[in-house]
């Protein structure tokens, strides 16, 4: 039997592997136009941020490696041109141009599918990337490493698009993604979950602009003119060095015109058995059509999960064990940040709505793991299910942990068509550092099931959007007063009598963090007669929950403490206006995005904008209702608000690029620092704040010496004794503003070093050449701080010549005080406790694990 398989990577190598080890007696033959036949593609981003570090880690086979292990025949550089059933004949474009035909008596079509290109201007400029092969990655992590780019753009938020994002984040680039949908993961995630994603990603420093189709890619200028330099949006221009096309693939079937095959937006149609609607001709991966599980609807599934399950069956039934494939649930898992996890299985809810379910779902949040145990954190989970037979029909969820977990045991349940209420009982694995004494997917179901008995009764995130609980009252039941304009009623003293003020048949939204404390209480005010109650679904923590304030009704503390965190700041003469902080680059802004500035102020404040001790800007008289409008205005802009809690703080930088004493670039330096450290670090979280400055020269304007970690410009003078004559009037020692420089008892100059501050002022003052530059570079000082304490910060011992060396230092100096600072100390305090020698060492010479470091969980301690 002679087997032909045209294609390789997933389903085309899996195939002819289990066909060949079910028959060894087979003839069994790979072709593929590729020279690569196996390769990791989900891998392709990791590459791309460096988690995985070599182009051969991504290699699963050569075709020599492959031939060897299972006896497969390899053809690569062959391209499958056309099909001709009835001859049993696949016509072939060999790489030296030369044609031929293949034969065979069974054809497996594992052609897979190619990255659309969509035909707008610009995509053929240097600098713009798909993402779908090795080929492809290697080359935007080395234009982003030979370019050192510093933005880019990612078209496409479906899991490739932000799994590229998330990476180019990591490696300090400043990221924006587009997408023509509304949301991000459209089809995937419910409107929701995908928007309260979106906010997450959003809080990691990461830009998303959705309901954003590319327009166009818009080369640079002078230098850069054969390369991208913009995306073109109907909504603006967006600067970027690196542009990522992330918009989709299409099935690569168009070989197969003519043949007669059955397609359906260019997937070829199969059977349960992967048969095609010719002879001998079967199909699987990307290039081939299967079913829904649940509703047996036709279904892509471009997954190379379902590439390898599907050949792998397919290869059986070739082989005389027939095994009929079950279909899909388009279940998939992404990495968003490094905090936060993605994954879903089954129908969305308006996907189980289409196909004819009663759909009927549930938000809920859920411990992770035992919530004492170091590094718990939360699900975000979403169950759906069908009313009338409480049949599981969909779960969706986010996370720091393990949401694959959750995924898989939804996925059993689907497959076996469990109702929520037969996982009740299930005997889960247990154990603090894994999961929760009640698993969290059955905690979920718990709560579903609740609902659809009618003892749980909410308004959902979805609902509560959509503007359903405007005529509720809402009722505020954490543990404190938190929800600004909103009635705070203490869960313990809710008895027999109710809610005083409000009447039994009055309509209350019952709001606290996550939903349990309202599901208690709605379960007592239940007790007392109270027939008109809801639970917010994800409290506050998964909703932004609006109260419009009545009139003489103050802000809590709580509130004003978040704003702050937002970088907000509450103008003390009134109760409700708040001076909102403006993030800029050192202090420099764009005229575009010094517009956008004061357009927001006349839009959303007093019309004012201050300037901050810290190079930032400061939109004046923004009363509580316009502060959200206000930011999301300037973000639309690629501007933010914030600039607090213990993290890199916004970089500052004197003006030595263009002054007169400068002896460094400091708006370039600033520039990148800002970007690596304080845009790149965004989401990571460290014992306090941790400030830079840069200063162009000694003169320390910016007091760089007063910031955790200070950088300054040195241009150190050396001195030729051999041309100094000695004179009367010394130019140098005239020159010289600290006095160092003096005429020494031999009557030659002579600079004393303990003193010079190497501001370079002395340099080329001599008529005769006596005193040159010997070096420039700078000097970085350690542990300052200025406020409520002060302490000056202490120069390393080294002068860096380079901005590398410079960035390096500062990126050790920030994982080292990850590593070894404690949780509220400041870089000043984690120094003093250490020893300066021993920070010293670290910072210059000892070996650094960041990536362990990242992974550590770190409480900071910065109150604003």
């Amino acid at each position: 039997m002679r087997f032909l398989i045209v294609g390789g990577v997933a389903a085309g190598t899996k195939a002819a592997a289990k066909i060949k080890r079910c028959d060894r007696t087979a003839e069994v033959r790979v072709i593929t136009r590729d020279a690569d036949i196996s390769y990791a593609g989900c891998g392709l981003p990791y590459y791309i941020g460096g988690g995985i570090e070599s182009r051969d880690e991504l290699i699963v086979n050569t075709p020599e490696k492959y031939e060897g292990l299972t006896g497969v025949h390899v053809e690569t550089g062959v391209e499958a041109t056309g099909l001709d059933a009835a001859a049993h004949t696949v016509s072939v474009r060999r790489a030296d141009g030369t044609t031929d035909t293949e034969s065979y008596d069974k054809l497996v079509i594992a052609t897979g599918a190619a990255p659309f290109v969509p035909p707008v201007p610009g995509t053929d400029l240097e600098g713009v990337f798909c993402v779908r092969t090795p080929d492809d990655a290697e080359g935007i992590r080395a234009w982003a490493e030979r370019r050192d780019c510093r933005r880019a753009v990612v078209v496409g938020a479906g899991f490739i698009g932000l799994e590229v994002a998330e990476n180019l984040l990591a490696r300090g680039l400043d990221v924006t993604v587009i997408d023509a949908a509304d949301q991000i993961m459209p089809n995937v995630f419910d409107p929701e979950m995908a928007a309260w994603a979106t906010r997450q990603l959003k809080a990691a420093g990461m830009r998303v602009r959705l309901s954003t189709p590319l327009e166009g890619i818009t080369a640079g200028t002078g230098d850069a003119a054969d390369r991208a330099g913009a995306v073109a949006t109907p909504t603006g221009s967006i600067p970027a060095d690196l542009v990522v096309l992330a918009i989709g693939i299409r099935p690569a079937t168009a070989w197969l015109e003519g043949s007669g095959i059955e397609t359906l937006k260019g997937c070829i149609l199969v059977d349960e058995y992967l048969a095609t609607n010719l002879p001998d001709v079967y199909a699987a991966g990307d290039c081939a059509e299967v079913s829904n599980t649940l509703t047996g609807a036709p279904q892509w599934s471009a997954m190379g999960s379902t590439a390898n399950i599907a050949a792998r069956a397919l290869a059986k039934t070739l082989t005389g064990t027939p095994t009929p494939y079950p279909g899909v649930l388009g279940t998939g898992v992404v990495k968003l940040t490094s905090s936060l996890n993605g994954g879903r299985t089954g129908l969305t809810e308006a996907a189980a709505r289409a196909a004819g379910f009663e759909p009927e779902s549930i938000v809920c949040i859920v411990d992770d793991k035992a919530h004492y145990y170091p590094g718990a954190s939360s699900f975000y989970l979403k169950l759906i299910a069908d009313r009338p037979t409480r049949r599981l029909l969909g779960a969706q969820v986010f996370g720091a942990g393990a949401v694959d977990k959750v995924v898989d045991i939804a996925v059993a349940a689907l497959y076996q068509k469990l109702t929520v209420d037969d996982l009740d009982l299930m005997d889960f694995a247990y154990a603090p550092p894994f999961s929760t004494a009640i698993h969290p997917l059955v905690t979920a179901c718990y709560i579903l099931e609740n609902k659809l008995d009618g003892k749980l009764e909410t308004i959902t995130p979805a609902q509560y959007t959509a503007g359903e609980a405007r005529d509720y009252t809402v009722i505020d039941v954490l543990p404190e007063p938190t929800i600004p304009g909103a009635e705070w009623v203490d869960l313990a003293q809710v008895g027999p009598e109710g809610i005083a003020g409000h009447a039994r048949d009055e309509k209350l939204l019952l709001v606290c963090a996550k939903g349990k404390r309202g599901y208690f209480t709605q379960n007592r005010l239940k007790a007392a007669g109270y027939t008109a109650t809801r639970v917010l679904e994800g409290g506050m923590t998964f909703n932004e929950v609006h109260v419009p304030r009545k009139a003489g009704n103050k802000l809590p503390a709580a509130e004003i403490k978040r704003l702050k965190g937002l970088g907000c700041l509450q103008d003390k003469r009134y109760d409700d206006v708040f001076n909102v902080r403006v993030i800029t680059r050192n202090g420099k802004l764009t005229a575009a995005e010094q517009k956008t500035v004061a357009e927001a102020a006349e839009k959303f404040g007093s019309g004012e904008v201050t300037m901050t001790t810290r190079l930032t800007l400061e939109i004046q008289g923004v009363h509580y209702g316009q502060i959200e409008p206000c930011i999301a205005y300037l973000q639309e802009a690629g501007l933010d608000a914030g600039g607090t809690g213990s993290k890199v703080r916004p970089v500052v930088s004197c003006k030595g690029t263009t002054c007169q004493y400068g002896l460094i670039d400091t708006f370039a330096l600033s520039e990148k620092l800002h970007e690596r450290f304080y845009v790149g670090y965004h989401g990571v979280e460290l014992p306090h704040k941790f400030k830079i400055a840069v200063g162009g020269c000694p003169n320390m304007c910016v007091k760089p010496d007063l910031n955790d970690l200070g950088i300054v410009g040195q241009r150190v003078p050396a001195i030729d004794p051999a041309k100094c004559r000695g004179c009367k009037v010394c130019q140098v020692v005239e020159a010289c503003p600290l006095g160092d420089a003096h005429i020494a008892e031999n009557g030659r100059i002579a600079i004393d070093e303990e003193v010079c501050n190497r501001c370079g002022r002395c340099i080329g003052t001599c008529p005769f050449g006596a005193v040159t530059e010997d070096q420039v570079g700078y000097k970085v000082y350690i542990g300052g701080r200025w406020g409520k304490k002060t302490a000056h910060g202490i120069p390393l011992g080294k002068l860096f010549t380079n901005e590398d060396e410079v960035m390096d230092v500062v990126e050790r100096a920030i994982l080292f005080f990850r590593d070894e600072g404690l949780s509220g100390e400041r870089f000043s305090d984690t120094i003093a406790r250490l020893g300066f020698d021993y920070v010293e060492e670290k910072l210059l010479t000892a070996p650094i694990d960041k990536e362990a470091i990242l992974k550590k969980e770190v409480k900071g301690g910065a109150t604003c």
